[in-house]
């Protein structure tokens, strides 16, 4: 099966360097796809409006890329959750509510879809282990990060030498929120004031979802990354559910970041 060169993933320096020979990675963008209007592109979202076939086309050719035939990406039906699930050679297809994934079986494409939430994917190379966590402000806090790393010491990875890298995911400059959404944080811990800052708005507050995620990472003991890249500011190769929203369009794509541990 041939690698789609159509598609142009970005890459995590720190996953070429730890585990490039063994694990393959993307942050896929929206190029390389068949969706046409506001899901131009490689629109990944069977929840999402767009034709079913030019969304099923688009995953078979993430697939594709990873070498892999479309039944073996395995995504999940996300739904802001901190449940990770387990997924093996018997994988079938099936999407159950959950916003992480985790696999010790060659061959398996994990993919998280996004559109301003954090993709964060995971690996401990040496043990054979990764896994993919779809990572928005109600999962960081709620603690997927941290179940998806314990998922992967069930199967027999190493805490400390786990990696993981936080993908495309909206910034601070474009994330603003309201005086209920800090409050949120800071009866949870007081030291999350030092992931807002003001706006221009009286009582709103610009929110760092990706320093939180990073944070939450580092704390749980694994070396993290961030390609700090900004979905909402890079509509050529990035969908943003924000920016969709600010404009009122009806609806909008999603993109996937996906990994997988080489068959030999």
């Amino acid at each position: 099966m041939q690698h789609d060169a159509s598609l142009s993933p970005v890459q995590s320096p720190l996953f070429d360097l730890k585990a490039g020979g063994a694990i393959a990675h993307g942050y896929f963008t929206r190029q390389g796809g068949v969706s046409e209007g506001i899901y131009r592109g490689l629109n990944v979202g069977l929840g999402s409006q767009d034709d079913r076939e030019r969304v099923g086309e688009n995953r078979a050719r993430v697939a594709r890329w990873f070498k892999a035939h479309p039944r073996r990406l395995a995504t999940v039906h996300q739904v802001h959750s901190a449940d990770a699930i387990i997924v093996d050679g018997s994988y079938d297809g099936a999407r159950p509510d959950a916003d992480a994934l985790v696999t010790a079986t060659p061959g398996i494409v994990l993919g998280v879809l996004s559109a301003d939430c954090g993709p964060v994917l995971f690996a401990d190379p040496e043990a054979g282990v990764i896994g993919a966590a779809h990572a928005g402000w109600k999962g960081a806090l709620g603690g997927v990060l941290e179940g998806t790393i314990e998922a992967m010491i069930s199967l027999g990875a190493q805490r400390e030498r786990i990696i993981a890298c936080l993908g495309p995911s909206i910034s601070r400059q474009h994330y603003e929120v309201g005086p209920e959404f800090v409050d949120r944080f800071l009866a949870t811990d007081p030291d999350y004031g030092a992931f807002f800052s003001p706006s221009g708005r009286n009582g709103h507050a610009m929110f760092d979802l990706p320093g939180l995620t990073v944070s939450r990472l580092t704390k749980a003991g694994v070396t993290a990354e961030n390609l700090d890249i900004c979905t909402y500011a890079d509509e050529d190769r990035f969908f943003s559910y924000r920016r969709t929203t600010h404009r009122r369009e009806p609806d909008y794509g999603r993109q996937i970041s996906a990994i997988c541990i080489r068959e030999v």
